[in-house]
């Protein structure tokens, strides 16, 4: 038998999120924070069993700690891949209960799931029984006109009573029909209460927070009632606010100092991909949100979107980039 995992692994993570936590964006995240967890965008068991592993599943060691988001809903193909992501690499094994795209849905996966959370503790076991690292669920708070209080209670009870080692809450309902899953993200309105709820229901259970979470600030109030908080556009948008979360959450040093060390720790990753011929806007197109709200971060933005897709592209346009920044905050000093 494994031992338990210690909650707090689960303190802060950046949330998976499609076309967007890719191998580059998380190689980006990781120079500013080596306590955040870590998660790949989703991936569906037909696609790791069956695909191109080394594309769908790649990843540099320096990620750790990385998990694998799942998408899937058949138990024997979930455990299959669960499996494949373990013997990769992969620190732990998630499933989605919570995407509500039309193309998640005709799967039979995703935020539908929560109308059948049997099912989902079915899957819980079968890949708890498959692998040793932990296996956890992200979920909402229920789906168009389900109660949340009844949805969640059961959702959570199916996955607890499977060994799930951790719940991550999006803290909204999920409306499958009338809403794009844009809308999803914001429309619905969200409830932090239901969620610490839950918390109190199932202190044994580790569970974390997630939807609308937007500053250092904010985490520190959730950790007053869950074990962990999940932030998905914040940190994208504006991702100098990693330089803070191990300072701040964890007790510990922060790895760089700001904007300018994150870029430099990210030239070597670059320098490698480049090498094995990934166009330079594939990674750039992560960090466009340094310098928010300073001098020199418009000029930033701007050269790296109409030079790092240029045939060609590389470290000197981004450092091209960077020194305009250092330029206007000279000047504006």
């Amino acid at each position: 038998m494994t031992t338990p995992p210690d909650a707090r692994r689960w303190r802060f993570s950046v949330a998976p999120m499609m076309d967007w936590t890719d191998r580059h964006c998380r190689a980006f995240h990781r120079g500013m924070s080596r306590r955040a967890l870590l998660y790949t965008e989703m991936v569906t068991t037909g696609a790791v069993i069956h695909g191109d592993r080394r594309r769908i599943l790649g990843f540099d060691p320096v990620e750790q700690p990385v998990a694998v988001q799942l998408g899937g809903s058949d138990p024997r193909d979930l455990a299959e891949a669960a499996r494949i992501a373990e013997a990769e690499g992969f620190c732990e094994v998630n499933l989605n209960v919570g995407c509500p795209s039309d193309r998640v849905q005709e799967g039979r996966f995703g935020a539908c799931l929560m109308r059948e959370p049997e099912l989902v503790g079915a899957a819980v076991s079968a890949m708890k029984a498959a692998v040793r690292v932990p296996v956890t669920v992200k979920c909402r708070i229920g789906v168009d006109d389900q109660d949340p209080e009844e949805a969640l209670d059961r959702m959570a009870d199916a996955v607890a009573a499977a060994g799930v080692d951790a719940l991550i809450v999006h803290a909204r309902k999920a409306w499958l029909q009338g809403l794009s899953p844009k809308e999803n993200r914001d429309i619905p309105p969200l409830d932090y209460g239901r969620v610490y709820r839950l918390k109190q229901r199932l202190p044994a259970l580790p569970i974390a927070v997630n939807g609308g979470i937007a500053s250092l600030d904010a985490c520190h109030e959730h950790l007053r009632h869950v074990d962990g908080v999940m932030l998905g556009r914040a940190a994208y948008h504006d991702p100098e606010l990693l330089l803070r979360v191990d300072p701040e959450l964890f007790g510990e040093a922060a790895p760089l100092a700001d904007g300018f060390e994150a870029v430099q720790a990210f030239e070597p990753h670059i320098a490698r991909q480049l090498e094995a011929g990934v166009r330079l806007s594939s990674m750039t197109r992560h960090i466009l949100g340094l310098f928010q709200g300073r001098p020199g971060a418009r000029a930033f933005r701007r050269h790296l979107a109409t030079e790092a897709v240029k045939p060609g592209a590389g470290l000197e346009t981004l450092r091209a980039a960077v020194a305009q920044v250092r330029r206007e905050q000279a000047a504006a000093a």
